[in-house]
């Protein structure tokens, strides 16, 4: 046998339909419906043995009653079987009053003494009444001359308890079935009830379903699950989904990459993930703008906050580290070039004197003007680098001062510097100095006798540095938020944000253990003091030059 064209299976996947609220309101109509008719047959089931067995025992009752009666016994033993017998009338009377189908009475012979057909009085019953004879209760569902019925059969005794007959009362069947048969419409008509308030659960449920899934088909929603995976983990950003508890939802590997994390942390609360500070601020809410940035570990993030209409929220991060070191590298070098600028105005002014001073044949002022001019530039970086060792820190020193002089302020080392070049990161502690300089050659230029002073010294393998301006200084209530990374009072340059300068200072020293805090100076602007625990090297004592010597004399 063929297989059917193509055409005709998708006719038949067609009947079926696609979408998520389709589908789930016919499978629960289909099981609401599956549960009321098997509920209802459950019940129809049991209850027609349960009116078989009332019909039965009412029968039985009916002729343990009938039985019980003294002038029945004596009637039965004083006179033969007749239509007009007492034994028949009182029947007979038993019958109509009870409304049961017959009420017969027999001797031990199984002869009948009444009967509703008359016709049947003085002949033996139709069915077995040994167990009645036998002095036993009976009750059964039995056919015989008047059809199917519910029997109950009893002993009739005499006055000393000796069984002389038995009593059989029968419950027309028809009877017990047209009660069951009643029952159902009522039964039929709770169980519809039953379904039309399934149906209309199923249909509200099914509503709601279908503006949760937007009316999206289940092919649909497996597609975009499968998009969304692969968009998730293939993007160069970070995601973060919350929900409204402030529990990580969901987490993908480029998020996990920025914020150091696993991937055990989604259905972890944001606070017990990332700690307190301004990643996790920004994450929950509790910090709001537009491309806000923050320091997480090394990296310089910039993140983006979106509420869902769930009481959620997705986050996006970006890394900026690269970009920030680009965008400092690019103000590193916008300053030497403005120091080279000054040094050249200067170098040019200088020039023009020098050939005003030859043009005008003064040649020992030429001199001594020579002179004075290198020993000035002499003096200044011999005094660095006489109390300041490490090369890279001195160079940064010597040339901020000739920033410094170009913008009109002075920079000046302070009393008791002294630094020797033991120094673990100098990287690190360049960074540190430089951000520092810059921030207060900013805030004391453009005053009459502006000054910076930097303090550099060790104490054991500790580096202690201060650096203090003459400018309007930090409000009391500003000492703190001013390491926040994005709190800045500059503008924002062209390359990107401002205010992760103190941010990444405070960073750098936390992550050697050390501290960063701001105070008034003592020219009433702003100190910085940083402490940074085993920045140096321990001391090692050489002795190659003696070994040299010690070579030579031998």
């Amino acid at each position: 046998m063929s297989a059917p064209p193509p055409t005709a299976r998708r006719a038949r996947r067609s009947v079926w339909p696609r979408r998520v609220f389709s589908q789930v309101l016919l499978m629960q109509l289909a099981i609401a419906t599956g549960v009321t008719v098997l509920a209802t047959g459950l019940f129809l089931a049991p209850l027609s043995a349960q009116l078989d067995d009332q019909a039965m025992r009412r029968a039985l009752a009916i002729a343990q009653s009938t039985a019980a009666e003294p002038q029945l016994t004596g009637a039965l033993l004083a006179t033969d079987p007749s239509p007009t017998g007492p034994v028949q009338s009182a029947a007979e009377r038993v019958r109509r009053a009870t409304g049961a189908e017959y009420v017969v009475v027999m001797d031990r012979r199984g002869v009948r003494w009444s009967h509703t057909d008359t016709d049947e009085i003085g002949k033996v019953v139709s069915t077995d009444p040994s167990d009645a004879l036998a002095g036993r209760d009976v009750m059964e569902i039995d056919s015989g001359t008047l059809g199917r019925s519910a029997r109950g059969k009893v002993p009739l005794r005499d006055e000393s308890q000796r069984v002389v007959g038995a009593v059989s009362v029968g419950i027309a069947y028809d009877s017990v079935r047209a009660r069951l048969l009643a029952a159902i419409p009522g039964l039929f008509a709770y169980a519809g009830g039953a379904l039309a308030v399934g149906a209309l659960a199923a249909y509200l449920i099914s509503r709601r379903l279908q503006r949760q899934t937007h009316d999206l088909a289940f092919s649909d929603i497996s597609a975009l699950l499968t998009e969304r995976e692969a968009m998730l983990h293939g993007i160069r950003e970070g995601v973060v989904a919350l929900d409204r508890t402030g529990r990580i939802r969901l987490l993908n590997d480029e998020a996990q990459r920025l914020l150091g994390l696993g991937p055990d942390a989604a259905g972890r609360p944001l606070d017990d993930v990332l700690g307190a500070g301004r990643t996790g601020d920004v994450l929950a809410g509790r910090v709001l703008g537009d491309d806000l940035l923050t320091v997480q570990g090394a990296r310089v993030l910039l993140a983006n906050r979106m509420p869902t209409d769930d009481g959620g929220a997705v986050a996006t991060l970006r890394d900026r580290t690269e970009l920030e070191h680009l965008g400092r590298e690019l103000d590193s070098t916008r300053g030497l070039i403005d120091a080279l600028r000054a040094q050249d105005h200067e170098h040019a002014n200088r020039m023009h004197t020098l050939l005003g001073l030859l043009e005008l044949d003064m040649h020992e002022d030429a001199m001594e003007y020579v002179t004075e001019i290198v020993g000035v530039h002499r003096a200044t970086a011999e005094q660095v680098t006489e109390k300041v060792h490490d090369p890279l820190l001195a160079a940064l020193l010597v040339g901020k001062a000739t920033v410094a002089a170009e913008r009109g302020a002075a920079l000046r080392l302070a009393p008791g510097t002294l630094l020797p070049d033991r120094l673990v990161d100098p990287r690190g502690l360049v960074t540190v100095v430089g951000n520092l300089v810059d921030n207060a050659l900013d805030a004391a230029a453009g005053a009459d006798g502006a000054l910076v002073e930097v303090g550099l010294r060790a104490e054991g393998r500790t580096v202690v540095l201060r650096v203090g301006d003459s400018g309007p200084g930090v409000p009391p209530g500003q000492r703190e938020s001013i390491f926040t990374e994005g709190w800045s009072t500059k503008e924002v340059p062209a390359h990107g944000k401002r205010g992760l300068g103190l941010a990444l200072v405070r960073r750098l020293a936390e992550r050697q253990g050390g501290s960063v805090s701001v105070d008034e100076a003592v020219d009433g602007g702003a100190e910085f003091t940083v402490v940074l625990p085993e920045a140096l090297t321990d001391t090692v004592e050489t002795t190659e030059s003696n070994t040299g010597i010690t070579g030579e004399a031998q």
